[in-house]
């Protein structure tokens, strides 16, 4: 029999808290813990969820009744915490990126290979319904061969919350350093990897003490940075990470998707499937497909363009794209929380069955990784001016993960 999962919560801020009751009603879930280097976050999460509290990592990964940590911490912290926790024996569920050093995404990848255990990356984006269709109608040939895609994850940093900006030393990270919101979106549908990487970035102009040298820990002047990534399958994708930018919602989207035989388009509630024939091109209107369902009672208001663009609609509401997935959920989670396009639901169901059965989660340490140094590099091509560089890969999980 398979022992259920003892888990401990890392970082108890706002993002975190959507995720704590999914863990603590999965089927696969004994008990949660929390945890955070400021003590009465901690407490608060404590006294809204019930969960006892572990008083430090360190104290963590000394517990034996605790075999699996969640990581919702600073995203520059990520990579050393993970190692440390698998190096202890732990399963690891980290929220985005994998690391901020590709040395670090490489040993994360031997920690697993090594002990065996479960790390996966909460990807979210892999799930929101634009890469999900994408992905269903290329495997199903509609697309016929891959030639070119766009993906971005425009966020202004006026939208983050407050939490994160107060601190300006870690609020003006490289926008590559955190690219898996565009990147996976493009490479999960295709199921391929990038070769090399030019970018371009855009130096702030703003003054407010997020970008430049001597305003964060990495001397970086960019806010936003655009790169075209060279893939394995012979196609191209222009992929963006966006901080200053007069844009909201949907923050992460496919925008364009293009084959030999067919092609997507996406922009606000609009989805299109291209398909070639014989004497033109025809047009299909996908939306009511691709959408949150909450879009159908919204669209009879007169200002649903303004609610899109607001991210009205788009948080907990399924998209009937995503009913397939929807299915495979326990039922104890009916009517608890959901986010980013519905997908965090999704991502605790894939982790802890994964760490239950000793499977490989949906966003191993091989796809993280993937999904990752893209955008290390492409900040790396920023930095030379608009550089060709290659992009190292660390291959697939061994035959012994995929059985």
């Amino acid at each position: 029999m398979q022992k259920k999962l003892t888990v401990a919560v890392i970082g108890c801020g706002g993002f975190a808290a959507s995720f704590v009751p999914l863990f603590q009603k999965h089927p696969y879930v004994e008990k949660v813990y929390v945890c955070d280097i400021v003590r009465e976050r901690a407490e608060s999460y404590q006294e809204k969820f019930g969960a006892e509290i572990v008083e430090s990592f360190e104290a963590a990964l000394k517990n034996k009744e605790i075999n699996a940590v969640a990581i919702f911490t600073e995203r520059h912290t990520h990579g050393p915490l993970v190692v440390q926790a698998l190096r202890a024996g732990k399963h690891v569920y980290s929220a985005v990126p994998m690391a901020s050093e590709i040395t670090h995404c490489k040993e994360i990848i031997e920690a697993v290979k090594e002990t065996g255990l479960t790390y996966m990356m909460g990807e979210t984006c892999i799930y929101y319904p634009s890469s999900m269709y994408c992905k269903e109608q290329y495997e199903a040939g509609e697309f016929g061969n891959f030639v070119y895609g766009e993906a971005q994850y425009h966020h202004d940093i006026t939208h983050f919350p407050e939490v994160f900006k107060n601190d300006k030393s870690s609020a003006g990270v490289p926008p590559f350093y955190y690219p898996t919101h565009s990147t996976a979106m493009i490479l999960h549908a295709l199921n391929t990897h990038v070769t090399k990487v030019a970018a371009f970035g855009y130096v702030d102009q703003e003054n407010d003490g997020f970008f430049g040298k001597g305003n964060n820990m990495w001397d970086n002047p960019y806010s936003n940075s655009y790169s075209l990534m060279m893939l394995a399958n012979g196609g191209t994708a222009r992929i963006n990470e966006c901080r200053r930018i007069a844009f909201k919602a949907p923050s992460s989207h496919v925008s364009a998707f293009y084959g030999t035989k067919g092609s997507y388009q996406f922009q606000g509630a609009q989805h299109a499937k291209y398909t070639l024939t014989k004497t033109g091109v025809t047009h299909e209107d996908v939306s009511d497909y691709v959408n949150p369902e909450a879009f159908e009672e919204m669209k009879k208001e007169p200002d649903f363009k303004n609610q899109v663009a607001n991210h009205v609609g788009q948080w907990n509401s399924f998209a009937p794209i995503q009913a397939k997935e929807r299915a495979r959920l326990p039922k104890e989670y009916d009517g608890l929380p959901n986010g980013h396009m519905a997908s965090h639901q999704f991502l605790i169901d894939d982790f802890c069955k994964a760490a239950y059965h000793g499977t490989l989660p949906t966003v191993h340490a091989w796809l993280a990784a993937r999904y990752t140094i893209p955008g290390l590099v492409a900040h790396e091509a920023v930095k030379a001016g608009g550089a060709v560089l290659d992009v190292p890969d660390f291959g697939e999980p061994p035959e012994k993960f995929r059985k």
